[in-house]
C-alpha cells in the first residue's frame, strides 16, 4: 500500500461522503414526495444517465464481461441500491429516523471488522482504538435524538439491521469484485451498476407510482425530476464511482472507515439547512468519527511499514 495510493483513496472516499451526504437533503426538499418515489426516481434517473455516459464504451466493455460478471452486477445492484434504501425507507416509517440513523451508522464498524480478517489487514486489536472512537462519536451524535424518540418497533429495528446487513455485505462483495477486474476501470463498474440498477428500478417504480393517491402540480414533478436528476449524477454516478476507486486503492477496513464521511457531511449539510452550527455535543462527535478515521489509517502504514521491514529482513 503506497503512500500515493493511500492518499488516492482517502481523497476519494472523503469527496465520495460528501456526495452521498446530499442524499439526506433529499426527502426535505421533495417533502411531497414519500421515500419509495424518491428511491424509484433515484434509481431510474441512475440507470438513464449511467447508460448515456457508458455509451462510448458500451461495446469494449460487452465483450470484456461475461455471464458471472453480469450476474454479481444484478446482486450488488440489488443488495447495494434497491434493497437497502426499501429497507430503509421502511426502517424509518416504522422505527423512526434516530433509530434507523443510529443503525446504520454501525456500517463503518461492521465493514472494517469484516475487513480485519483479510489477508495482510491489521488485526483487530491494532484496530480497536479508532473502532472505539467511532463508535464513541456514533453515540455521541444519535444518543440525544434517540432518547426523545425511543427505540421504536421492532419492524423497524428488523429493517434498519436488515439494511445494515445489506449494505456491509455490497461493500465486501464489490470490493472483492473490484480486486478481481483489473480490466475494468472503477468508474465504468460503477456506471454498469448503474445501469443495472435502473433496470431494476423500473419493477420499483410500478408500486412507487402507480398507487399514488396524492396530486401534485407540474411544478412539483418539474423539481422531483432536476432533484432525481441531481441525486442519480451526483450521488450515485460520481459518488459511486469515486467510492469504488477508494474500494480498489485501499483495504477492506480502512475502507469501511472511510463510510464515516457520508455522516459527517450530512451532519454539516443538516446545519447549514437549520441555520446553526453544531452543538457542544455534535461537534464533540464528529471530531471523535474523523479521529476514528486518522487512527484507522495510522494502524494500516504501521502494520504496512511492518510488514516491509520483515521482508527485508528476510531477504
Amino acid at each position: 500500500m503506497t503512500v500515493n495510493k493511500t492518499l488516492l483513496g482517502c481523497a476519494a472516499g472523503i469527496v465520495a461522503g460528501a456526495f452521498w451526504g446530499l442524499v439526506f437533503l433529499a426527502p426535505r426538499l421533495a417533502a411531497g414526495f414519500p421515500p419509495l418515489q424518491l428511491a424509484a426516481g433515484r434509481y431510474l434517473a441512475y440507470g438513464l444517465v449511467a447508460a448515456v455516459c457508458l455509451a462510448p464504451s458500451w461495446r469494449r466493455l460487452k465483450g470484456a464481461l461475461g455471464w458471472r460478471e453480469w450476474r454479481a452486477l444484478a446482486w450488488l445492484s440489488v443488495i447495494g441500491n434497491i434493497l437497502y434504501y426499501v429497507l430503509l425507507a421502511q426502517a424509518v416509517r416504522t422505527g423512526g429516523v434516530a433509530l434507523t440513523a443510529f443503525v446504520i451508522g454501525l456500517l463503518p464498524l461492521a465493514v472494517t471488522i469484516v475487513g480485519s480478517r483479510a489477508r495482510h489487514a491489521p488485526p483487530l486489536r491494532v484496530l480497536l482504538p479508532s473502532l472505539a472512537c467511532s463508535a464513541a462519536g456514533l453515540v455521541c451524535i444519535s444518543w440525544q435524538s434517540l432518547a426523545a424518540s425511543g427505540w421504536g418497533s421492532l419492524t423497524g429495528l428488523a429493517c434498519a439491521g436488515g439494511a445494515l446487513v445489506s449494505w456491509t455485505t455490497y461493500a465486501v462483495s464489490n470490493s472483492r469484485w473490484l480486486a478481481r477486474l483489473d480490466h475494468v476501470s472503477a468508474q465504468d463498474w460503477s456506471l454498469l451498476t448503474g445501469v443495472v440498477t435502473g433496470l431494476e428500478a423500473i419493477v420499483l417504480a410500478v408500486p412507487a407510482f402507480c398507487g399514488d393517491a396524492l396530486v401534485h402540480t407540474g411544478a412539483d414533478w418539474v423539481r422531483f425530476g432536476g432533484l432525481c436528476g441531481a441525486m442519480a449524477l451526483f450521488c450515485s454516478v460520481l459518488g459511486n464511482g469515486l467510492w469504488n476507486i477508494a474500494s480498489r486503492a485501499l483495504p477492506l477496513a480502512l475502507t469501511g472507515q472511510m463510510i464515516v464521511f457520508e455522516t459527517v457531511f450530512a451532519s454539516l449539510y443538516g446545519y447549514l439547512w437549520e441555520g446553526r452550527g453544531p452543538t457542544a455535543r455534535e461537534g464533540l462527535a464528529l471530531a471523535l468519527l474523523v479521529a476514528g478515521v486518522v487512527m484507522c489509517a495510522r494502524a494500516h502504514r504501521d502494520d504496512a511499514r511492518a510488514i516491509t521491514a520483515d521482508a527485508q529482513a528476510h531477504a
